[in-house]
């Protein structure tokens, strides 16, 4: 296949995941809020975005088997389908008041979510190798831009239906996805090669005992948990701190917009001053998050909380990858983050009704000053010295 059509795949990859993701900013903007609308009780709140992570979890293998068996296209093309069921079924249960169909309205929105970021392979499979890199900062402005999208979406729509509050932005988050199914529809992506398993040669008992990968897995949990803790109840905390809708959307917009655009350079911090150190300033972004959260409850201070909370989300999660230890380590590591999101945005719904923000932004300083000190530890050698001791 020529270059040049190679090059429109990654397009029209990267067009679809401006579309497509906007979804997701559709779901953090407005599901807590649409949870306290509806919710049998306050401290349910938050529970449709678990729900979301849940689907979201629970797809990745599926789509997987869907992509081996069908290819790139049929999977994309039932993640729009399943994006469309999302705006529906959750505008339906909004308009007759109904918060656990609204719950099931978002299982679709996970599992529209999971196969959204498979776009990043499908572009890699388009190019050569040495166009990879370019391949996936491409389809990442589609990111980008879908953080500004969803968030916006919900700005202009929420009230456009009077008396039907966010009826209308899930409508639309329907019709993106629509639009996002019409961008694909036209590609031609080529079926995934077969990949070659290689055996590491050791048991994953043993792999899993290192501490570096400890400590790299900790941290990544750590930085993932406490971002998605604080984001999930943030636009709810800004309403009942009497904030507009509108502002907290566009806070919103602001932390998505920080978690992904400092992805074109993260890779070259690392490498020039080592994954220990681009960790620590994550982690200190995310302390620095929690403190503004703590200072006070102005428009202001929940803006940079996010900004700082989506910098350092980037930082200590990129950073924390052990990419050389294969699959099934990274299996491992998804499983116990998609478990300690649902955790997180879960607990985080009900601290906020029952103690307030402060609270939820003073439990984020614990798990990461523990992470920071498991760094500091590992950078002064620590992991040599536990092995000398065991000799």
């Amino acid at each position: 296949m020529p270059s040049g059509k190679l090059n429109r795949q990654v397009a029209r990859l990267a067009v679809a995941q401006a579309l497509a993701g906007a979804n997701s900013g559709v779901v953090y903007a407005s599901g807590a809020i649409v949870g306290h609308l509806l919710a049998p009780r306050p401290s349910l709140a938050t529970m449709p975005i678990s729900v979301f992570v849940v689907g979201m979890a629970a797809s990745t293998l599926p789509v997987g088997a869907l992509t081996r068996r069908y290819g790139r296209k049929a999977a994309f093309l039932v993640g729009n389908a399943c994006g469309v069921a999302l705006g529906l079924i959750a505008a339906l249960a909004l308009a007759v008041g109904s918060f656990w169909l609204f719950c099931v309205a978002m299982l679709f929105g996970g599992a529209y979510a999971a196969i959204v970021l498979t776009f990043r392979f499908a572009a890699t499979e388009c190019v050569d190798a040495l166009d990879q890199p370019r391949a996936i900062s491409t389809v990442l402005i589609g990111g980008v831009a879908a953080g500004v999208i969803g968030p916006q979406l919900v700005t202009w729509t929420m009230d456009a239906w009077p008396g039907r509050a966010y009826v209308a932005t899930y409508l639309a988050a329907a019709g993106v996805a629509v639009l996002s199914a019409i961008v694909l529809a036209g590609g031609s992506f080529r079926p995934p090669a077969r990949a070659v398993q290689h055996s590491a040669g050791r048991p994953l008992a043993e792999i899993l005992r290192r501490p570096r990968l400890i400590v790299a897995m900790g941290c990544g949990l750590v930085s993932y948990m406490m971002m998605n803790f604080m984001m999930t109840s943030a636009p709810l905390a800004m309403q009942l701190c009497g904030i507009s809708r509108a502002h907290s959307n566009d806070g919103l917009e602001l932390h998505i917009v920080a978690m992904y655009l400092p992805s074109f350079f993260t890779g070259r911090l690392v490498a020039r001053h080592g994954a220990p150190n681009v960790i620590l300033a994550g982690l200190a972004l995310i302390a620095l998050a929690a403190a503004t959260g703590l200072s006070g409850i102005t428009l202001q201070h929940f803006w940079i909380a996010l900004v700082l909370l989506g910098l350092g989300w980037n930082l200590g999660w990129v950073a924390s990858h052990a990419p050389d230890e294969g699959p099934r380590v990274q299996s491992i590591n998804d499983f116990f983050v998609f478990g300690s999101m649902v955790v997180g945005s879960f607990v985080s719904g009900s601290l906020l009704t029952t103690f307030g923000w402060s609270i939820v932004s003073g439990l984020v300083l614990p798990p990461v000053l523990l992470a920071a000190i498991s760094v500091l530890w590992l950078r002064q050698g620590g992991e040599a010295k536990l092995a000398a001791s065991s000799r």
